[in-house]
């Protein structure tokens, strides 16, 4: 399996399993596939200590643990691509960068409202080229990430960061949906 859809683990200095979803802990990694059925059944079946060849444990909740680090991982990524100049926030400055197919991700608040969500994603698709759509932070999450007070509308530029923040995304999609469900019963 390509291991950008694995989570690397590591085994901690009391011999509890750890998440390294940046991949930079020391140790044998400890490879399973990024989803959340995959990582409570290697807990469960104690496949970790199998895997480590010692005796570790492995929490009952750290397939959530996963979930909320890449979680925080995603919105720390999305700062550090607004510093670089690749992201770009507003409804009228994402409506333009999605009108000139330069947008990788449409990042929406989960709280905004529908109707400019729906002229963004129509945008996207009379560009021809639709950007995909993610839907995993609150207004207020996306703000304090940004430097902003309350963000709504969000733009992740194509190219390399995009390119690398996509890793992370296909791994968190093992573990939640990448946006409400009642964003699709909207017309």
């Amino acid at each position: 399996m390509d291991e950008a859809r694995l989570v690397r683990f590591a085994v901690g200095p009391t011999g509890e399993v750890v998440p390294d979803v940046a991949r930079k802990l020391p140790g044998r990694g400890l490879w399973v596939a990024a989803d959340r059925a995959s990582i409570e059944a290697a807990a469960k079946k104690n496949l970790f200590s199998r895997a480590a060849r010692a005796k570790v444990m492995a929490s009952a909740d750290l397939a959530d643990q996963v979930a909320t680090l890449l979680h925080r991982r995603l919105l720390s990524a999305l700062g550090l691509a607004r510093k670089a100049g690749e992201l770009t926030f507003g409804f009228e400055r994402v409506l333009s960068a999605v009108a000139g197919c330069k947008v990788a991700y449409l990042v929406e608040a989960t709280d905004g409202a529908a109707d400019g969500r729906r002229k963004l994603i129509s945008a996207g698709r009379r560009s021809g080229k639709p950007p995909k759509l993610i839907g995993l932070f609150s207004s207020d999450e996306l703000g304090l990430a940004l430097g902003g007070e309350t963000v709504i509308h969000t733009a992740f530029l194509a190219g390399r960061y995009a390119d690398r923040w996509t890793d992370d995304v296909e791994r968190l999609s093992g573990f939640r949906p990448l946006f409400p469900e009642r964003w699709r019963e909207e017309p």
